[in-house]
């Protein structure tokens, strides 16, 4: 098949969407399929044009057999408030367009949402060249935006995006959601049960892997060496709450075993500095984003592996840290509401313990009680890997949108592959 990728996001960028995009597009073409994707330059998490791109209205480069067709995009700055956000997206939906013109006709178009109004270039495209079109649903925006206080629960601007949301499902040939908990929410805003397909985000279970703690790099750079780590690693947002694992730090800080890891993008890190000096919290160590190569090592030289939600956050869709944790072999502790996928997630997995959101009290206690006991926290290790090859490898995923593409591209035209899951009841 020849398959376009409409995703804002993409490699270079390092956390996120990208990479899962970009393993994706990279599948497909080792299947054999041509693949090309509509993208735009690289700016996340930093909010900022990176510098190689930087003056660019358009650029198309190959990488692993994928023609990737960048277009300009307006950022303004880190914290981008609800205007910026909307330049932004809408910049891409105008420039988008002309790359996605700028090729071959596909057989089929696969697109992200996050972020919402790529659904209108992309439906339009669909329209004008004849062909399907699924959207991959990794967040329901009008939701998110009222969950992390962007936007008024009932104000103008969630209306429009319900309004969007409500065309881009219809628009949709099929829909893709990355977690359980979105297919019942689709339903009663009128999805029918088959137009939706279950295929959850993946993790390259080949490279993230458990290695040995003795001589890891990672440790020894960062005098790591016979400590308890304990590891956060991820984006620094408003659905988090990093500074719960500060207090808890401090709270465990006449332990000089235990040390704490927060891996993040710079810009971020400087709030928490000031929050560590604030709280004497001394055993937290402050860390850039690691090159993606050396994700595994700084995985696996982690004990403990936090998911870190604020009380109010209640999501459909599973933190992309999971998987990756698991599939590490590092045991889990999820600071996270009792409503969402992540909780569901840790617990399934056997892989860790969960905790209130925003109670460093409790975060402490169980990470002093796993501290205590090795033998657990490798038990909890060895079950997360199994779960994650079992629910969570990538080949599994590459093979179900295969098939969810060959169901939406007329017969002639690809080789029919085993049906994927289509509905709750057939989730277990």
């Amino acid at each position: 098949m020849r398959i376009l990728i409409y995703s804002y996001n993409y490699h270079p960028e390092p956390i996120g969407i990208a990479p899962l995009m970009t393993e994706l597009a990279e599948g497909l073409v080792k299947q054999g399929h041509e693949v090309r994707v509509v993208t735009g330059m690289p700016n996340y998490p930093q909010r900022r044009i990176y510098d190689e791109y930087q003056g660019k209205s358009y650029l198309t480069e190959e990488r692993n057999g994928v023609s990737i067709q960048r277009s300009y995009i307006f950022v303004r700055g880190p914290e981008p408030g609800v205007l910026d956000r909307i330049l932004l997206d809408g910049s891409f939906i105008f420039t988008s367009l002309f790359q996605a013109i700028n090729g071959w006709r596909p057989d089929v178009i696969f697109a992200t949402e996050p972020p919402l109004l790529v659904c209108v270039p992309v439906a339009l495209y669909a329209w004008v060249n004849r062909c399907p079109f699924v959207l991959n649903i990794q967040d329901i925006v009008s939701e998110a935006a009222v969950r992390v206080n962007l936007l008024k629960k009932g104000g103008p601007l969630v209306a429009i995006a319900e309004m969007l949301e409500k065309f881009a499902y219809w628009r949709a040939d099929q829909l893709s959601v990355i977690a359980t908990g979105f297919i019942e929410t689709l339903e009663q805003k009128g999805v029918p049960s088959k137009k939706i397909s279950y295929i959850p985000n993946w993790v390259d279970t080949d490279f993230i892997r458990p290695l040995p703690k003795e001589n890891n790099p990672f440790r020894k750079e960062h005098q790591l060496e016979d400590k308890f780590v304990i590891l956060y690693s991820g984006n620094i947002a408003l659905t988090q709450g990093l500074e719960t694992v500060i207090q808890a730090a401090a709270k465990l800080k006449h332990i000089p075993e235990i040390a704490f890891v927060i891996v993040g993008e710079e810009r971020a890190l400087g709030h928490l500095q000031e929050y560590c000096n604030t709280c004497d919290a001394t055993n937290v160590c402050l860390l850039p984003f690691q090159p993606r190569e050396k994700l595994p090592e700084m995985l696996s030289a982690a004990d403990i592996g936090l998911v870190i939600q604020k009380s109010h956050v209640t999501v459909f869709n599973l933190p992309s840290k999971i998987p990756v944790l698991l599939a590490s072999g590092c045991a889990v502790v999820g600071s996270v509401p009792d409503t969402g996928t992540a909780k569901e997630a840790i617990v399934k997995s056997g892989a860790g313990v969960v905790v209130p959101p925003e109670d460093a009290e409790a975060l402490a206690n169980s990470l002093l009680e796993l501290y205590h006991d090795p033998e657990r926290v490798k038990r909890l290790g060895e079950r997360g890997r199994k779960y994650a090859e079992e629910f969570f490898s990538f080949e599994q995923a590459l093979k179900q949108y295969e098939t969810l593409f060959s169901e939406v591209v007329p017969t002639e035209k690809v080789s029919l592959f085993k049906p994927i899951i289509k509905s709750n009841s057939d989730i277990h």
